[in-house]
């Protein structure tokens, strides 16, 4: 029974993320206006706006212009729904699982994002953040995922740095080769920044929901997971290969939190 009331509070969470994902990038109010289709702009009645159900009973267009209806729309709420039934069914209907799913629920959404637009909202990112501290639930527990959190955005943020000049200071090497007698004081190669601000942000909400050993784990499966996407866009033009990094830091944090003794044992940690 618990994990039907968390499979159904993930799919009607997942409805909203939904407007989340689509409104956010266009610097749109969440609230207003109410749910309308995107193409004609008609309000939406309550019964076409059901989650999943709506979908399917509409055959995926719109009521009213018959346009067609985005295939993510369910599978946002599908996932939502599954995402939030796993931790109930591992750590029961509490507060504490309550917010470590609404953390996991805020990493689909930016998930989503990045992938879509190549953006990660502070916004999203910050909620994140703190549902993850918030689901330490005793006062112990919840200051050790703040700690957590702190010290996993100080090591991506270092980490961050290290790559960066490294990165930066391959091509100024490069182009000290091209240099000639009328331009070898004049500088102007650009930083290389290896990874966004979003990335330790979304660092941060891995070390509150997985503390140090397991957070670590999540890191190495994340590039794991991302290393087959990126072996196939490497031959690509270079505004083509950067590959969102989100989602597959989000997927290895959930495969974490849910399999965490066996990926210890396996680890030897």
């Amino acid at each position: 029974m618990e994990e039907l009331i968390g499979f159904v509070f993930g799919v009607v969470f997942g409805s909203f993320l939904n407007v989340v994902i689509y409104r956010i990038p266009k610097d749109e109010s969440i609230i207003f206006p109410s749910s309308h289709c995107p193409k004609c702009g008609h309000k939406l009645k309550f019964y076409q706006n059901i989650p999943l159900f709506s979908w399917i009973f509409l055959g995926g267009k719109c009521a009213f212009c018959k346009s067609k209806i985005s295939f993510e729309y369910p599978i946002i709420e599908l996932v939502s729904g599954l995402v939030v039934m796993s931790v109930v069914h591992k750590y029961s209907l509490t507060l504490p699982a309550l917010f470590a799913s609404l953390s996991f629920l805020m990493l689909i959404a930016l998930s989503m994002i990045d992938f879509k637009y190549k953006m990660v909202p502070d916004s999203l990112n910050l909620l994140a953040i703190l549902f993850a501290i918030l689901s330490g639930g005793t006062f112990v527990g919840i200051f050790e995922n703040l700690k957590n959190a702190l010290l996993f955005a100080g090591g991506f943020t270092l980490l961050r740095f290290a790559l960066s000049y490294y990165l930066t200071s391959g091509v100024y090497r490069a182009g000290l080769k091209t240099k000639t007698s009328w331009n070898r004081h004049y500088d102007r190669t650009p930083m290389i920044e290896a990874m966004g601000e979003g990335d330790i942000m979304v660092a941060a909400t891995m070390g509150a929901l997985l503390g140090l050993k397991l957070g670590l784990i999540a890191v190495f499966l994340s590039a794991l997971l991302a290393m087959p996407v990126m072996m196939m866009v490497r031959n690509r033009p270079p505004e083509e290969q950067r590959v969102p990094f989100v989602p597959f830091l989000a997927m290895a944090t959930f495969i974490a939190f849910m399999f965490e003794q066996k990926l210890l044992q396996f680890a030897g940690l």
